[in-house]
C-alpha cells in the first residue's frame, strides 16, 4: 500500500511467530532491559541495557543520529566526525559538484577543517529521550466515538504534548502511533543544522556496481561518506557560521546533554559473530493483510514499475549524452531507480514465498478467535469484513492514485516547483508590507536557484509529455485532472504539442523569465500560465482523490487497530515489536552466509579481489580509479587486511533493517563499530512485509575497507587519527 492516501492516519505492526529467531525485530531501545536483555546477552552482547540506552548518562544511543530525516549516521570521533552511506550523502556531494569540481566522479576529501563544505539544507537530530504517552494521548477517547472523532481527539492531545515538551521550541518533539493506534510514544530531539561534508570516495567506489548490483549479493561497494557536526561556541545548535566549532563532549556537557562516539574496531568479522544495528528504519508493513498483498501485487507494484521504467529511460538518454546533465540528474536517477528495482524484487519475493497464503492463515485464526464468545463477536466480529470492504473501495482508486503521484507529483520537476512557488508569489502580490514582500522575493529567488541548478529544459519537457500521454492512455477518464480538458479541446489530445506550448511560454521553465516575472509579478499572468494551471489541477486532484477514499481509509484504520488488539489477546505469551516508523530502533543477529536457492551458497564476505574481477574499463557502473587498481596490485592494504592478507569489502548478517537504516552502524558485542549497513538482499525483498529468517540479510560495508579508502587511497589519514581504533 505504498500510496499517499492509504497512509492517512495509519500505523503498522507485525506479530512475531512462536519460533522467532533472535535476529528478527526492530526494538525500541527503552524496552531492551524488559524485553531483550537476556536474549541479546545470550546471543553474545557484552554491554548492559544502561550502556545502550540511558536518559541519565552517556550511552550508545547518543552516538546515533537521524541524518537529514531520511538516513542514519553515527559519531566516530570526539570532534563531531560522522559516518553515513555514500548514497545518503549523495545530494550534498552533488550540490557541491560541477564540471570543474566533479566530486561525484573524483571524490572529495577535506585535508583541513577549514576545507569542509557546508550544506544549508542538511541537519542531524540527536535523540534526547523517548517516553510512553499512551495513557495521556488516549485519555479522552471512548468506544462510542467514530474513527474520525477518535483521531481528532488524539491529534488535539498530541499538539498539547508537543507544546509542553518543546522547551520554547528548542527541541523537536514527535508523538508517534504504534501498533495501529493502540500505543503512542513521544520522542524529543535536538537538531543541529551545521553539518559539513568532510569526505566522500568517488562514485566508482561509493556507488560501485550501480543499479546492476543494487539489492544484490555478492556486493563490492564502498558505500560511505563523512560529515562533521558543528555547533556554536557555547555548544548550542546553530545554522552555518564561520564562528561555529566542531561538536564535542565538552560542548554538550555545557548544556547538560550527553555525547558518545563509537570506537572503531579493525579486529575483523567472522561467520557467526554477534552483530547489532542501531538506526532509524523508515517504514515496514508487516501487518499487511492478504487484501493488501493482493493490491500490491496486482495494482500498486506493476503500475509504479511501469511508470518509473519510462521515466528512467528518458533520464538515462539525456544523462548519457551530456556530462552536465549527468551531474544534475544523478541523484534523481538513483532515487527513482532504487524503488523501481525494489518493487520488482518485492513482488517476486512475495510470490515465491507464498506470503498471500501465509497472511490468509493468520486471518483464518483471527476469524476463529473473533467468534469464540459474545464479547469477542461484539469487539472483533466486524474486522475482517471491514478489511474486505475497505480494500474493495480503495482498489478502484489505486491505479489512478499511483499515476497521480508517480506522474503528476513526481513525474517531472515542474509540478511541485510551480505549486510551491505560486503560493509564495500570491502571498507576495497580496502583501501590503514592503518588508514582507522583500522577504518573500528573496525566498523565491533562492528557491529558483535551487530548482534550476538541477533542471534540464528538454529532459523535463520530454518526461512531461510522455508520462502524461501514458496517464491519458491508461487511466479511466473519471480520474483525469481537470487540465486534461484543455489538452482535449485545444490540442486534440496531442500531448507533445501541449508540452511544447507549455514549456515555451511558461515563466516556470526558464530561470531568466522567472526572475524577470518576480521583479514585476502579475496575478493575471500567473493565473493564465499553463504550468500553473497544470500544477493547480494536479494538486487539486491529489486532494480530491484523497477525499474519495476517506471513509475507506477510516474503516481501514479501525480494522487495523482492532486486529492488532485482538491478536495480542489471542497470543498473550508472544513478545511484540512495532513496525518501523522512523523512530530509533535496534536489531541484533549474527554474521552469516546463506543458501538462496538449490545448489547456490553465498559466503558471508566479499573482498577487493571481487572488485577487480568485476572491473570493466569505461563502464559507468564497474569502472575503477587507477589508484585503487595499483593499491590492489601492490597488495598495499596496511593494517586493514584480514589474517589471510585479504581486504574485506562487504559482509552480511541476519539483522532486521529497512529503508532509513542506510548509514546505520553495525556493532560488535562490545559496541565497537565494524561496518555501516547500506542494503538488503534481493531474495528477501519481501522483508518489509514478511521477515524471512532463513534468507534475509543486511549488506554492510566493512569498516576496514572504509579506513583503507580514507587512509591509503585518499591519503586522509588525519581522519583516521581522530578515531579511537581498537586493534
Amino acid at each position: 500500500m505504498k500510496n499517499f492516501y492509504l497512509y492517512f492516519a495509519l500505523s503498522f505492526v507485525f506479530i512475531m511467530p512462536n519460533n522467532i529467531l533472535a535476529d528478527e525485530g526492530m526494538w525500541l531501545p527503552m524496552f531492551i532491559k524488559r524485553l531483550n536483555e537476556v536474549d541479546m546477552q545470550e546471543a553474545g552482547l557484552q554491554l548492559t541495557p544502561e550502556e545502550l540506552y540511558s536518559i541519565n548518562n552517556s550511552s550508545l544511543k547518543d552516538a546515533i543520529v537521524s541524518f537529514g530525516g531520511f538516513c542514519t549516521g553515527e559519531l566516530i570521533s570526539s570532534q563531531g566526525l560522522l559516518l553515513t552511506n555514500h548514497h545518503c550523502g549523495y545530494d550534498a556531494i552533488q550540490d557541491h559538484s560541477s564540471i570543474e569540481n566533479d566530486y561525484l566522479t573524483d571524490g572529495f576529501w577535506a585535508m583541513d577543517k577549514k576545507d569542509e563544505l557546508p550544506n544549508p539544507s542538511l541537519y542531524v537530530d540527536f535523540l534526547i529521550k523517548m517516553e510512553d504517552v499512551t495513557q495521556r494521548v488516549l485519555k479522552n477517547v471512548n468506544s462510542d466515538m467514530s474513527e474520525e472523532e477518535r483521531l481528532n481527539v488524539i491529534d488535539k492531545e498530541i499538539k498539547v504534548l508537543k507544546n509542553e515538551n518543546s522547551n520554547d521550541n528548542n527541541f523537536i518533539v514527535q508523538v508517534k502511533s504504534f501498533f495501529a493506534g493502540n500505543e503512542y510514544y513521544m520522542f524529543i530531539y535536538e537538531r543541529f543544522s551545521d553539518v559539513r561534508l568532510v569526505g566522500a570516495p568517488p562514485s566508482s567506489i561509493g556507488k560501485y556496481g550501480g543499479d546492476t548490483d543494487n539489492w544484490m549479493w555478492p556486493r563490492h561497494t564502498g558505500d560511505f561518506s563523512m560529515f562533521r557536526v558543528y555547533a556554536s561556541k557555547d555548544g548550542q545548535p546553530s545554522k552555518y557560521s564561520e564562528d561555529n566549532v566542531p561538536l564535542t563532549k565538552e560542548l554538550r556537557q555545557k548544556n547538560n546533554a550527553f555525547y558518545h562516539h563509537l570506537p572503531v574496531s579493525i579486529k575483523g568479522v567472522e561467520n557467526g559473530d554477534f552483530t547489532m544495528v542501531w538506526g532509524y528504519p523508515g517504514s515496514t508493513d508487516r501487518f499487511l493483510t492478504s487484501y493488501g498483498v493482493n493490491q500490491l501485487l496486482n495494482i500498486t507494484a506493476p503500475t509504479i514499475v511501469d511508470i518509473r521504467d519510462l521515466k528512467l529511460g528518458i533520464m538515462k538518454k539525456y544523462m548519457d549524452s551530456d556530462e552536465e546533465i549527468r551531474i544534475k540528474y544523478s541523484s534523481k536517477y538513483a532515487r527513482t531507480a532504487n524503488y523501481w528495482k525494489y518493487y520488482i524484487g518485492q513482488s517476486k519475493g512475495l510470490k515465491k514465498l507464498g506470503i498471500y497464503d501465509k497472511k490468509k492463515e493468520i486471518e483464518d485464526d483471527f476469524d476463529k478467535f473473533s467468534n469464540l464468545s459474545k464479547e469477542n463477536i461484539e469487539e472483533y466480529g466486524q474486522v475482517l469484513n471491514l478489511f474486505e470492504s475497505s480494500y474493495n473501495s480503495i482498489d478502484s482508486l489505486e491505479k489512478s492514485s499511483n499515476f497521480l503521484s508517480e506522474v503528476g507529483i513526481r513525474g517531472t520537476d515542474i509540478v511541485l516547483f510551480v505549486y510551491r512557488a505560486s503560493r509564495i508569489i500570491n502571498s507576495m502580490i497580496n502583501s501590503q508590507e514592503e518588508n514582507e514582500k522583500e522577504k518573500l522575493l528573496d525566498n523565491l529567488k533562492k528557491m529558483s536557484l535551487e530548482h534550476f541548478k538541477n533542471f534540464d529544459y528538454n529532459l523535463d519537457k520530454e518526461q512531461f509529455y510522455k508520462l502524461f500521454q501514458k496517464y491519458f492512455n491508461e487511466v479511466s477518464p473519471e480520474f483525469y485532472p481537470d487540465f486534461f480538458e484543455i489538452v482535449d479541446k485545444k490540442y486534440k489530445n496531442n500531448w507533445k504539442k501541449f508540452s511544447s506550448k507549455l514549456y515555451e511560454n511558461s515563466i516556470f521553465t526558464n530561470q531568466d523569465k522567472f526572475i524577470k516575472f518576480l521583479n514585476s509579478p502579475n496575478k493575471k499572468s500567473l493565473d493564465r500560465d499553463l504550468a500553473n494551471i497544470v500544477s493547480s489541477s494536479v494538486i487539486s486532484s491529489y486532494f480530491s482523490q484523497g477525499g474519495l477514499s476517506k471513509d475507506a481509509n477510516l474503516n481501514l484504520s479501525k480494522a487495523n487497530r482492532l486486529f492488532i488488539k485482538g491478536l495480542k489477546e489471542m497470543n498473550p505469551e508472544i513478545k511484540y515489536y512495532p513496525d518501523a516508523n522512523f523512530s530509533m530502533r535496534t536489531t541484533y543477529g549474527k554474521i552469516g552466509d546463506y543458501i538462496p536457492s538449490d545448489g547456490v551458497h553465498y559466503d558471508f564476505k566479499t573482498t577487493l579481489d571481487g572488485v577487480i574481477e568485476k572491473y570493466l574499463p569505461n563502464d559507468f557502473e564497474f569502472d575503477l580509479p587507477e589508484k585503487l587498481i595499483n593499491l590492489y596490485n601492490e597488495k598495499d592494504y596496511g593494517e586493514y587486511a584480514d589474517s589471510s592478507g585479504n581486504l574485506i569489502v562487504n559482509f552480511i548478517h541476519n539483522t532486521d533493517i529497512t529503508g532509513g537504516n542506510s548509514g546505520s552502524p553495525v556493532l560488535n558485542s562490545e559496541g565497537h563499530l565494524i561496518g555501516t549497513a547500506f542494503d538488503g538482499n534481493w531474495e528477501a525483498m519481501s522483508g518489509d512485509i514478511a521477515f524471512e529468517s532463513e534468507i534475509q540479510r543486511t549488506i554492510s560495508c566493512d569498516i576496514r575497507y572504509v579506513l583503507f579508502i580514507i587512509d591509503k587511497y585518499a591519503n586522509a589519514g588525519h581522519l583516521v587519527k581522530e578515531m579511537d581504533i581498537v586493534k
